[in-house]
């Protein structure tokens, strides 16, 4: 019988590692090759708006507020400016006047001011197109007319222009007027600044029962900021007064006050029992908080401002409705001005108000001089890892626990001679243990 052969198996035991040695893993063999890296290996850098949506206090606010006190101090000097210099440019609600509008068709503007300077003898105030395609008036805004004046006007602009009625057919009744006197717009503005001084008290009265009263004198100066600040707008570019502005103005007003109060009400969650912490400070948990609701009020602001905008654009080119007009221009300046506030100065001014007391300026010495003894003990450790451990293990060992009461200790952990002893407490709940150290 023939023997065999072995030389197939010798060379398939020299072709194939598997048959003798077992093959080297990618990672021995890439042992062998030193990484060239000088260090760890960097943290990942997030986009904006990942670091916007996860609100993980990435955007310094608070660390900044002099800055944004004086982009604030600013714009309100320029409405403060405005207003005494520019004035305001009140409608025929608020300064009195004659009002006449009819359908436009193929008139012009300058047609029009020449007819009624024929037919009074004197200028109009303004004459403006509203609206678009059919729905197009004319409006013709004048001093106070007598009642011959204003049927001779009539007349004149019917037989000039023969303005169409309803039923496509020239008609005098297409022609419409109405005066206003200026006692009217007086009591329209008493009783908008009744509605205001309300508002505010309620307001007010809400946030302090609610919150504190830090947080009601930070949301009262936001909200005049708010209202001088959309008040120069309207004088700085001559936006129309109007009894609908006054309207809209409080509907800001309501929308300011809800984006603060949302701020302030993840402010008041974040620094709830701060004084029994040493790992961040007043000012960082308000950081945080802001930060954490950044997308919320962006969010609303937009869900606010497109409705406003599409109010506007019917208004204006599809219906020609005034009122609409100015109800919509007052809304949209006052969402913006109000997040902007809500953000950027009433809680930058909550946390000036809050840093003057006591209690906060013990509680950021306290966290400054742990971070400085953590930093001393740990020289050269590598990344911060070890620093939160400690932080969090401080927040409950604290022995500053209310109003800085501090227990006297000396280096070796015992109390000091005279020291009120110190009752074993958990670290999550701060709840008694019995366990003898516990609360060291």
């Amino acid at each position: 019988m023939a023997k065999p052969s072995t030389s197939g198996g010798t060379k398939a035991a020299k072709k194939d590692p598997a048959a003798g040695a077992p093959k080297k893993s990618g990672s021995a063999a890439t042992a062998k090759k030193p990484r060239t890296g000088s260090g760890p290996a960097k943290a990942p850098k997030h986009s904006f708006l990942s670091r916007l949506y996860t609100g993980t206090g990435a955007f310094e606010v608070i660390g900044r507020r002099r800055m944004w006190y004086a982009i604030s101090g600013v714009m309100v000097a320029i409405a403060i400016v405005s207003i005494l210099v520019r004035g305001f440019t009140f409608g025929i609600d608020f300064a009195g006047g004659t009002k006449v509008s009819f359908p436009r068709g193929d008139t012009t503007v300058t047609q029009v001011e020449e007819v009624f300077r024929k037919s009074v003898g004197s200028s109009p105030e303004s004459v403006v197109v509203v609206g678009n395609g059919n729905s197009a008036t004319v409006q013709i805004r004048a001093e106070t007319l007598t009642n011959e004046q204003t049927e001779k006007l009539r007349d004149d602009l019917f037989e000039a222009f023969q303005p169409q009625g309803p039923d496509g057919q020239p008609s005098r009744q297409a022609i419409s007027d109405s005066a206003v006197s200026e006692t009217w717009g007086g009591q329209i503005t008493q009783k908008a600044v009744i509605a205001l001084v309300v508002f505010l008290l309620l307001a007010s009265l809400y946030i302090t029962v609610r919150y504190e009263w830090f947080m009601t004198l930070s949301a009262m100066i936001s909200m005049v900021f708010d209202i001088l600040v959309t008040a120069g707008v309207y004088s700085l570019v001559g936006f129309e007064v109007t009894p609908a502005t006054v309207i809209g103005l409080l509907t800001i007003l309501g929308f300011s006050i809800y984006d603060t109060v949302i701020v302030f009400d993840k402010v008041e969650e974040n620094t709830s029992g701060f004084e029994h912490k040493t790992r961040y400070t007043y000012a960082e948990q308000a950081n945080l908080a802001i930060n954490q609701t950044f997308m919320r009020s962006i969010n609303t602001s937009l869900i606010s401002a497109l409705p406003i905008i599409s109010l506007m654009v019917v208004a204006v080119w599809l219906l020609g409705v005034g009122t609409l007009q100015d109800l919509a221009l007052v809304q949209l300046v006052g969402v913006v001005v109000g997040t902007y506030s809500s953000i950027y100065l009433a809680t930058p001014l909550l946390v000036t108000l809050r840093e003057r007391t006591e209690l906060v300026q013990n509680h950021t010495r306290r966290v400054m001089r742990r971070r400085n003894a953590v930093t001393e003990s740990k020289p050269g450790s590598a990344g911060t890892a070890g620093v939160d451990a400690i932080d969090d293990s401080a927040d409950a060992d604290d022995p500053v626990t209310t109003g800085d009461a501090a227990v006297a200790t000396s280096g070796s952990g015992a109390p000091t001679a005279g020291a009120k002893p110190v009752r074993p407490t958990s670290r999550r709940g701060q709840r008694p243990t019995g366990k003898p150290g516990a609360g060291r």
